[in-house]
């Protein structure tokens, strides 16, 4: 009747050893941050029609960066560049932005800045007006992407 006893006690400590070290290896893991997607995160960034976006990038000094392509088949004049979660708006520099299919960078600041190694998400809406019109248009989309 001891010897039952004793085989299960065997049974029960080896299991119990054996759990014990899956939550030591599991929480060595979540320490180091293997369950932490936003690492993992790659930048993600549309535009609406009639702008395309080829790449963004945010950083601590400048603020995020938007490389845009005019895809309206004529000129327009962008009249302001906002980005959700920056304070700031920019006011580009060369307003026309021609069909030639170059990409122009625009830069719009942030206020506060942006914290380094943070996941920045943002809502981009582009006023533009079309050739000789005066009447505004809008022309929204979202971007995902770390700040080194």
């Amino acid at each position: 009747m001891e010897r039952k006893g004793q085989a299960a006690m065997e049974f029960l400590m080896t299991y119990g050893w054996a759990i014990l070290a899956a939550i030591i290896a599991i929480g060595v893991l979540a320490y180091f941050g293997v369950f932490s997607p936003s690492k993992f995160v790659s930048d993600t960034y549309t535009l609406n029609a009639p702008f395309n976006l080829r790449a963004v990038a945010a950083s601590v000094a400048t603020g995020v960066q938007l490389d845009v392509l005019n895809g309206a088949g004529e000129t327009v004049t962008i009249t302001a560049i906002t980005v959700s979660g920056c304070a700031g708006a920019v006011t580009p520099g060369l307003p026309y932005l021609q069909p030639t299919g170059n990409y122009t960078v625009y830069t719009v600041p942030c206020v506060p800045a942006l914290t380094a190694g943070n996941i920045f998400r943002g809502d981009v809406t582009v006023t533009y007006t079309k050739g000789d019109s005066a009447l505004p248009q809008r022309a929204t989309g979202s971007i995902v992407t770390r700040v080194p």
